[in-house]
């Protein structure tokens, strides 16, 4: 199993930036990609980013592209979500997830493990 802690949500201001951190442990073997997604109230959870252990690649959704950056340090297993320029629309609960998928993938069907979620919430 594998278990994913989140952090660096929080408060901030339209403009501003968060870089979120996700930290994998357990039986990170099995893992070949780490996702972020997000789920507003009322609102589906979506895909952001995606990056691939080995590469590494990335993905993106269409609307964080130029503001999102998704990065990883294979040595401390360690992915995380540079959010610059927030706006309001980003306000969501984020979701680190692992999937043990050989590429990255838009659909959370594909990811066995999900963290806690942290909240991010972008005033304006």
């Amino acid at each position: 199993q594998v278990q994913l802690v989140e952090s660096g949500g929080g408060l901030v201001q339209a403009g501003a930036s968060l870089r979120l951190s996700c930290a994998a442990s357990g039986h990170t073997f099995s893992v070949h990609v780490m996702g972020w997604f997000r789920q507003a109230p009322g609102k589906e959870r979506e895909f952001v980013a995606a990056i691939t252990w080995s590469g590494p690649k990335t993905s993106y959704a269409d609307f964080v592209k130029g503001r999102f950056t998704i990065s990883r340090d294979n040595a401390k297993n360690t992915v995380y979500l540079q959010m610059n320029n927030m706006k309001p629309e980003d306000t969501a609960v984020y979701y680190c997830a692992a999937s043990s998928m050989f590429d990255f993938t838009v659909d959370d069907h594909w990811y066995d493990y999900w963290g806690q979620g942290t909240q991010v919430t972008v005033s304006s």
